[in-house]
């Protein structure tokens, strides 16, 4: 792995990195961030466009594995 492939948690992800991580589309991610329940990380906006923190999308996944296990 080459060090352009190697992410940090710090990283932050665009809207279209997000939907081919979970491979489904913007309305899906849009129902996703109004579900309270589901607890998906909320978007930092810069200049109208949404990025995501790769640390708080692992998070997510280990509660959904969580959940899953139980």
């Amino acid at each position: 792995m080459n060090s352009r492939t190697q992410r940090s948690p710090e990283d932050m992800l665009p809207a279209a990195q997000v939907m081919a991580r979970y491979q489904v589309s913007d309305m899906t991610i849009f129902r996703w961030l109004a579900d309270p329940k589901l607890r998906f990380p909320q978007p930092i906006r810069i200049n109208g466009r949404r990025y995501w923190r790769l640390a708080d999308l692992q998070a997510f996944e280990a509660r959904q594995a969580k959940k899953e296990a139980a």
